[in-house]
């Protein structure tokens, strides 16, 4: 079975990383008849936008499509304003696919010094859950007024279906991986909305799995204790900007 990858190396370092990634599933397909790539790129992000007014042509979603998976590098360029580089491509990219789950793993390699005291190879083994589709990354707001009086109003978007999916997914790859523990990050003492429903979710949601451990944390918390105390954690869930790097 032949897999179809969109490429879109995007911008700074992320050309290089891309093409050193496509090397490596090159490699793998050498190995695995299983894993056969057909690779086509395209040239979107910052010099695309220099010339054309925009980080990817306006049919760009309808292009992707017809491809199973989209390999993108990275996004931003000083010459641009970030939010119009963001908004132009990677969110578009995410909003349009539906594409809420972000999964990144943390884990302490041997050779790789570690800037934490006392904390050997595999010590740090952390996976980071992101929802990636609504939250604080909505695009709900705008700013009006002039001068003095000028004014931005910048709003999250928490919805049941997808905080409750994105939670599920956190407990159903826990159960698979075998992992003992799941926490919550959020800021509901001071977003009494958003937070505050997610709060109740992740507790709807972890009664369905007593066999893992859970625990909520306040994200200023939660940033001391991961680096003080890397080893209590497990799984983290959290939403768009907490569980941004």
């Amino acid at each position: 079975m032949i897999h179809h990858i969109a490429v879109i190396p995007g911008d700074g370092i992320g050309k290089e990383v891309v093409s050193e990634g496509v090397k490596c599933l090159n490699a793998l397909s050498e190995i695995f008849e299983s894993m056969r790539f057909e690779f086509q790129s395209f040239p979107w992000g910052s010099d695309y936008f220099l010339q054309h007014g925009m980080m990817m042509p306006e049919n760009g979603l309808e292009i992707l499509k017809g491809f199973d998976a989209i390999y993108l590098g990275a996004v931003g360029d000083p010459r641009i304003p970030d939010d119009v580089t963001l908004h132009g491509l990677l969110l578009p990219i995410k909003f349009g696919f539906d594409l809420y789950v972000g999964l990144r793993p943390v884990f302490l390699f041997s050779g790789v010094e570690c800037p934490l005291a006392r904390i050997s190879e595999g010590e740090i083994d952390i996976v980071v859950i992101r929802e990636n589709t609504e939250g604080e990354y909505s695009n709900v707001g705008g700013i009006v007024g002039i001068e003095d009086r000028e004014l931005a109003i910048q709003s999250g978007l928490f919805t049941r279906k997808g905080i409750e999916r994105i939670i599920t997914f956190t407990f159903d790859y826990a159960k698979e991986k075998g992992r003992k523990k799941v926490t919550s990050i959020t800021k509901s003492n001071a977003q009494r909305y958003g937070m505050v429903l997610w709060d109740k979710i992740f507790k709807e949601v972890s009664a369905r799995y007593p066999e893992i451990r859970t625990e909520s944390k306040l994200i200023d918390a939660a940033c001391m204790d991961v680096v003080r105390n890397p080893k209590g954690y497990d799984v983290i869930v959290a939403s768009n900007l907490f569980a941004d790097p």
